[in-house]
C-alpha cells in the first residue's frame, strides 16, 4: 500500500496525511475555524470576553466586598490610592492607608484624608463578607482584602458601597440577559421564519404582517412600556426573565425576515423534494435539511445581536425601569450618573459605562471575526 493512500496495513503505524490533505479534508467549520484564529483582533477579543464571563459567573470571590454591603462612613468615596513605599520611603508591599472623611462646608461635599500612620497590607485569599458561592455552599474567602481596612478600587457610591465589586456583580446579569435575549430572538427567528418561508401562503402572510407591524413600532418606547407594565412587587428573578423576553419580543424580526428569504430559495432545490420522498416530515426538513445550510450565518447574526441586548438592558435599567434593587446590574450602576452635577463631584460613578463600551466593542469585533471567517470568497 502506497503512502500516498494514506492507508496502512494491518500492525503498521498509521501514516501521516499532509497540511494540503488535512485542508481539503476539512468540515466547513473546521475552515471557518482556522480562519477564525488568523484573525488576531476576533481572538484577543473572544479571549477577553471569556475572561468577562468567568469573572461575572464567580464573581463573589473575586470582589472584595458583597454587592450590598455598606460602610456608612465613606459615602461617595474616592478610588482609593494603592501604595508600594510608605512615607519614609521604604517598601511594603501593596497597601492602603487609613482613609478618614469630613465635611467641607464651602462645596458641602466629604473629603477623604489618608493618615499615614495607620498601613492596612492588602492580602491575597483574604478573609471577609460571608456569601454562597453559586448557592450551594458558604464561604467567606475573597480573592484579596485589607482586613479591617477599606479597599475601594473604584470609589463607593452613595451608600457607601464599594463599586468595584458593584461593578462585578452588575457582570453577571448584563452579560448574561444579553445572551438569554438573543438565544430566545434565535429560536423565534428561525422557527417562524423557517414556517413562514417553507409553507407560504396565509401562513407567510400572517407572519409577515406581525414582524412589519412589530418592525414599525420603535424599539425604545415600546420597551419602555412593557417595562413599565412589570408589576413592583416582583421579585428580583421575575424581573429579570421578564426584561429578557422583553428584549426579545422586537429582536427575533431581522433574523425572522433573513431566514424566510433563504428558505423560499432552498425549498425549490432537489434535495427538498429527496427528503419529501424518503417520508421526512416538514418541520424535520426545515430544522435538519435547510436551516444547517446556512448556520454559520445565523450564528453571526446571533452574536452581533448580543450588543444590541446589553444596551437595551442598560438603557432601561439606567431609566429606572429594567433590573431593580437589590438586584445590580451595569445599567442600575449609572443611575447615580444621570445628572452634571454627579459627574463632575464624583467621576468614577462613570466606570460602569466603560464596561459597557468594552463588552460592545469586544462582541463586535468577534462578530467581524466571525462573518470574515464564513465568508467564502476571503
Amino acid at each position: 500500500m502506497t503512502a500516498a493512500s494514506g492507508v496502512t496495513g494491518r500492525g503498521t503505524a498509521p501514516l501521516e496525511t499532509s497540511a494540503d490533505e488535512r485542508y481539503f479534508m476539512a468540515s466547513q467549520w473546521q475552515l471557518m475555524a482556522r480562519k477564525f484564529r488568523k484573525h488576531k483582533l476576533a481572538m484577543v477579543s473572544f479571549v477577553l470576553l471569556g475572561l468577562m464571563y468567568f469573572l461575572a459567573t464567580t464573581c463573589e470571590f473575586w470582589a472584595p466586598y458583597n454587592q450590598s454591603t455598606q460602610n456608612k462612613n465613606f459615602l461617595h468615596a474616592p478610588p482609593t490610592r494603592i501604595h508600594l513605599f510608605d512615607s519614609n520611603g521604604k517598601f511594603r508591599g501593596p497597601f492602603v492607608y487609613e482613609l478618614s472623611g469630613e465635611i467641607d462646608f464651602e462645596t458641602f461635599t466629604r473629603v477623604y484624608t489618608e493618615n499615614t500612620s495607620e498601613i492596612y497590607p492588602i492580602r491575597l485569599f483574604q478573609r471577609g463578607d460571608t456569601y454562597k458561592f453559586w448557592g450551594i455552599f458558604r464561604t467567606n474567602l475573597h480573592f484579596f482584602g485589607v482586613g479591617d481596612g477599606v479597599l475601594f478600587v473604584f470609589g463607593a457610591d452613595g451608600l457607601g458601597r464599594d463599586l468595584f465589586s458593584r461593578v462585578l456583580y452588575g457582570a453577571r446579569v448584563s452579560l448574561s440577559i444579553g445572551l438569554l435575549g438573543v438565544f430566545a430572538s434565535f429560536i423565534l427567528g428561525c422557527v417562524l421564519g423557517g414556517i413562514s418561508g417553507y409553507f407560504g401562503g396565509i401562513v407567510d402572510t400572517v407572519i409577515q404582517r406581525i414582524i412589519e407591524f412589530l418592525m414599525s413600532v420603535p424599539k425604545t418606547p415600546l420597551w419602555m412600556a412593557l417595562s413599565a407594565a412589570v408589576p413592583a412587587y416582583w421579585a428580583p428573578i421575575k424581573v429579570y426573565f421578564s426584561i429578557t423576553l422583553i428584549l426579545s419580543i422586537i429582536g427575533w424580526t431581522g433574523l425572522a425576515r433573513v431566514v424566510r428569504g433563504k428558505l423560499l430559495e432552498l425549498r425549490e432545490y432537489d434535495f427538498v423534494m429527496a427528503a419529501k420522498i424518503a417520508g421526512a416530515s416538514d418541520l424535520r426538513i426545515i430544522f435538519a435539511h435547510l436551516l444547517p445550510g446556512f448556520m454559520s450565518y445565523l450564528i453571526i447574526r446571533l452574536t452581533m445581536g448580543i450588543p444590541g441586548m446589553i444596551l437595551g438592558e442598560t438603557s432601561l435599567s439606567f431609566l429606572g425601569l429594567g433590573i431593580r434593587a437589590p438586584a445590580v446590574s451595569w445599567g442600575t450602576l449609572m443611575q447615580d450618573a444621570q445628572n452634571v452635577r454627579s459627574i463632575v463631584v464624583h467621576p468614577w460613578m462613570l466606570i460602569p459605562g466603560f464596561f459597557v463600551i468594552v463588552a460592545v466593542l469586544l462582541y463586535n469585533w468577534v462578530g467581524d471575526g466571525l462573518r470574515d471567517a464564513a465568508d467564502p470568497y476571503r
